[in-house]
């Protein structure tokens, strides 16, 4: 399995906007963060979890941009949703619908704020073409077996998701019993760590640390990361096993 992670950053991204503080101003790439997003490829089957605003050139930068079989959602907030148009891309080429898969709740969300893509048009223009499915359990897509896990972003239910060893647990701030347990016996973990300071829906550095450590996956990389966090002086920071992530990262596992 190929894991590239598409962008770490913040809802604000970074640089933020306004800002010009050392990590903002970084001449060190790997502080400049996009949207949060991974790219998941195991055999000829590729999958996204969440489309961020940057979509687009995230992909176009990673060079995956030419096969897609289907989009998961963790939760609706726009730094997680606001790419799915790009995903034009790909339909006008193969001529098929791509499947995105989210929680009932969520759907309906994605329904209202992309309901133009369901209006008639006039031949010629383009709109994307999606299949929303409802993601009520473990299921197969291709070569991957994707598991949704509960946990929650402050009082907010939202997915994690485990495939095969790897499991993607962003935006959150607990995690119940239940989900815990399907989170053993990870080879890569990747896992809000938003900054340095606690938060109320996310993951800060020193809980995401803890947590990572109960966990004890062979390898965790912190993700949805804000310009608190400089790439290398917080990384020679952290325990071995745990790194920061960086947008156009690539782990084999």
């Amino acid at each position: 399995m190929r894991i590239t992670v598409l962008g770490c950053g913040t809802s604000m991204g970074v640089p933020q906007l306004g800002c010009r503080c050392a990590v903002c101003t970084s001449d060190d790439p790997r502080n400049h963060r996009t949207r949060p997003s991974v790219h998941i490829q195991q055999g000829e089957t590729q999958i996204l979890i969440d489309a961020p605003p940057e979509l687009r050139l995230q992909l176009w930068r990673t060079g995956l941009d030419q096969h897609l079989d289907a989009v998961l959602i963790t939760h609706t907030h726009a730094d997680h949703i606001m790419g799915l148009d790009d995903i034009r891309g790909f339909t006008i080429y193969t001529g098929r619908a791509v499947p995105v898969y989210a929680e009932p709740s969520a759907l309906d969300d994605l329904k209202r704020v992309f309901r133009y893509i369901f209006f008639p048009y006039p031949p010629g223009v383009s709109t994307p073409q999606i299949e929303f499915r409802e993601l009520t359990g473990t299921m197969q897509i291709g070569e991957l077996t994707i598991e949704p896990l509960r946990v929650f972003h402050g009082e907010m239910p939202i997915l994690a998701f485990r495939i095969g060893d790897f499991a993607y647990v962003t935006d959150v701030s607990y995690i119940p019993p239940d989900t815990w347990e399907r989170l053993q016996g990870l080879r890569l973990l990747i896992l809000d760590a938003l900054r340095r300071q606690p938060h109320p829906t996310h993951f800060h550095l020193e809980k995401a640390i803890e947590v990572a450590q109960q966990l004890r996956p062979q390898h965790t990389l912190f993700t949805h990361l804000t310009h608190d966090l400089d790439y290398a002086t917080t990384n020679a920071e952290l325990p071995d096993g745990i790194e920061l992530a960086y947008d156009g990262q690539i782990i084999e596992i």
